[in-house]
């Protein structure tokens, strides 16, 4: 999807009266820095999600437990 995106806006500004060569460049920098900043927050987002999250409280999960819902079915809360 993106690829298409970016052919389009390839066509646009070849259509508005940019050089190929320009256009081209343009083109393929935005692809790749798209890609790069697409990366980058996946990993961020994995790094604070970490082993995931739960579904009945939404806290972060610690050594395969929830600490929210673990703690209140020991009845310490």
């Amino acid at each position: 999807m993106l690829i298409v995106g970016i052919l389009f806006f390839l066509i646009g500004l070849m259509g508005v009266g940019l050089p190929a060569i320009y256009a081209i460049i343009i083109s393929i920098t935005i692809y790749f820095g798209i890609r790069i900043f697409v990366a980058r927050r996946k990993k961020m987002i994995a790094e604070s999600v970490g082993e995931g999250i739960c579904a009945k409280c939404g806290s972060k999960i610690e050594n395969q437990k929830c600490p929210i819902c673990d703690r209140k079915k020991l009845g310490n809360v």
